[in-house]
């Protein structure tokens, strides 16, 4: 019991982030940080604890996902919908038992693609605010292209991995319905909130009143080491569903 107690706190099932969102000099920033930290301690925690929950403390991590789904629609903010997707993800974690540190893990390299993201927007127009600035594949197609695939990392598309975890647990386990009620609603949940972001962001048409500014050497490496990581994870996903 208290371990699945400590388990709900770090992996995000409960909506802590309504407390930090309270507290002002506390960032929208620093929330990310803080959130993703609390998720590594879960992770770490899992190699040390049995990851096995009573379908009560999931069902407790469900009901602050679907709160967190609705939550993430408002926003357009880059760092926002990023601690967001933890929280809204965070059933998995819990649900897919050993399986579920990887997930999490998969899920967190994708969150530092968007980080960096949000980062960047952040530098260069002030904001991680990404509702006027619209059509980037166009402008600048880097930044257009690595937003998009993780977007689609998030939205768990194959042949990200992700999907693959996500697959494993859907063919492998002995799910009971609860399970899959909970795998289904927040398959849809994630990727309607990618979905949104990505028409909102990577397409349309760009803003003629934006300067529009490419990525750098230096980021361009940061941004190709992050999807490097992404394909090793989803070879060892491909190996999760045929094992």
């Amino acid at each position: 019991m208290t371990s699945s107690i400590l388990f709900l706190v770090l992996s995000a099932g409960i909506p802590y982030y309504l407390i930090l969102e309270k507290v002002g000099f506390i960032s929208s920033k620093m929330v990310f940080i803080i959130s993703a930290l609390m998720l590594v301690g879960a992770i770490t925690l899992s190699y040390y604890l049995p990851n096995e929950h009573q379908m009560l403390f999931v069902s407790i991590s469900f009901a602050s996902a679907l709160y967190t789904i609705y939550k993430a629609t408002k926003t357009t903010n880059f760092y926002r919908l990023g601690y967001y997707l933890i929280f809204v993800n965070a059933p998995f974690f819990m649900l897919f038992e050993e399986k579920g540190a990887m997930y999490s893990s998969a899920l967190l390299v994708s969150l530092f693609g968007l980080f960096l993201i949000a980062r960047f927007y952040e530098k260069h127009y002030a904001s991680a605010n990404y509702h006027y600035i619209r059509g980037i594949m166009l402008s600048t197609p880097h930044i257009g292209t690595y937003l998009t695939i993780y977007l689609i990392a998030l939205a768990l598309y194959p042949p990200l991995p992700n999907a693959f975890y996500f697959l494993s647990y859907v063919l492998n386990s002995e799910g009971t319905l609860m399970g899959y009620i909970i795998v289904i609603t927040l398959f849809f949940g994630n990727f309607h909130l990618a979905m949104q972001v990505m028409k909102e962001s990577v397409f349309g048409r760009p803003n003629a009143n934006i300067h529009y500014v490419e990525l750098n050497s230096t980021e361009k490496i940061l941004h190709l080491l992050v999807v490097v990581a992404l394909l090793a994870l989803s070879i060892n996903g491909v190996k999760e569903i045929l094992l």
